[in-house]
């Protein structure tokens, strides 16, 4: 559910990426001129520089961040006849990315200030199938990641950060893709780190485990001889251009995301008492991936938005478990049916000014 673009847009993607054309550029021509687009040297130095980045010892390059979950948990085993528990709010590639991997999701609740997981739901949706949690960093904010973990530690549980939205997010000073088994990250274009293209990443410390992520995601080849495949793997691998690219936009990943962080704390100021913010953990350190209100009046605010010129969206109108492609799960589960009726996304971006949350807020006073 999208609004029109116009005088704010809700992402302008040309202005991000016309900041860095000529870099760009540099770094089209020098891939043209190796020829290698498919795991050539920019693959590995984006590799190396986005693990230290996440405080991680193995980053593995992959083609879009829904196979980048697959891939770990098809790498530690994880399959038929396994429950993975997934948070009802979240982008429906984190359910997808289970059932793709051959095992069940099992969908529970959110918290109602953050609308992350809530450990409490995890924990009493633990059986003897399950496998797996999954916490989806969502908006821009990490989980309670302690909760989790130890959750996680007590029932011999992995813990999968699904981080496809919190690129430099941290939670008591540690980043994303430190924190569990082995994290998933997406760099679709319109993310806080975003390629020109899909792509995505596998990051953990096992390095057993990214060497097998690896394997998998390239036809299972082994690792000194192209023509042996020791595993029976897939084609999911991150093209030279996009970590290239992905590579000059890191290095300005901290600055865009401190800018995020101010202006939504600019929509806290502004933003008329109908339109509250979801809450922010104190323990974390949010990027802001999405600026997400509550409001009552969302089908009002829509059209009032959309009548000034300012884009906006809504993630996501639809929990998990009330999708079509997932049905069967007859199960209430209150927090996330109630918050999917009320958000509303407004526009954020490195690229808007202060004037534009004006605006933004200026469009909602009438609402």
């Amino acid at each position: 559910m999208n609004g029109n673009t116009g005088a704010v847009p809700f992402l302008d993607l040309v202005d991000i990426n016309a900041e860095l054309q000529t870099d760009l550029e540099v770094a089209w021509k020098a891939v043209l001129q190796h020829g290698r687009f498919v795991g050539g040297p920019e693959v590995e130095r984006f590799e190396t520089q986005f693990a230290a980045y996440c405080e991680s010892r193995s980053c593995v390059g992959v083609a879009n961040g829904t196979d980048a979950i697959e891939l770990i948990l098809t790498a530690l085993g994880i399959g038929s006849g396994d429950d993975v528990i997934v948070p009802a709010n979240t982008f429906v590639a984190t359910a997808e990315a289970v059932r793709a991997a051959g095992a069940r999701p099992v969908f529970v609740d959110v918290r109602p200030d953050t609308l992350l997981i809530d450990p409490a739901a995890a924990a009493a949706a633990v059986n003897r199938r399950t496998a797996a949690i999954i916490g989806v960093h969502l908006f821009g904010q990490m989980v309670d990641v302690p909760a989790l973990s130890s959750l996680a530690d007590r029932c011999g549980l992995a813990f999968i950060e699904d981080a496809a939205q919190a690129h430099g997010a941290r939670y008591s000073g540690h980043p994303a893709g430190s924190a569990g088994r082995a994290a998933a990250f997406s760099f679709y274009p319109g993310k806080n780190l975003g390629a020109l293209g899909d792509g995505g990443a596998v990051v953990t410390s096992d390095v057993k485990l990214a060497d097998r992520v690896r394997c998998l995601a390239n036809h299972g080849r082994a690792a000194h001889d192209r023509h042996r495949h020791e595993l029976s793997g897939r084609n999911s691998r991150l093209d030279s251009i996009q970590a290239a690219a992905l590579s000059l936009k890191l290095a300005r990943l901290d600055s865009d995301n401190a800018r995020r962080r101010e202006l939504m704390r600019r929509y806290r100021e502004s933003l008329p008492a109908s339109f509250q913010p979801v809450a922010v953990d104190p323990a974390a350190e949010h990027v802001h991936h999405l600026a997400v209100v509550r409001t009552l009046r969302r089908e009002q605010a829509g059209a009032a938005l959309s009548a000034a010129g300012v884009g906006w969206g809504v993630h996501y109108p639809v929990p998990c478990h009330r999708q079509p492609a997932f049905a069967g799960c007859d199960e209430r589960i209150p927090v996330a049916e109630e918050a999917a009726t009320q958000i509303l996304s407004l526009p954020i971006s490195p690229t808007l000014d202060d004037g534009d949350v004006v605006r933004v807020c200026d469009a909602l006073r009438g609402v």
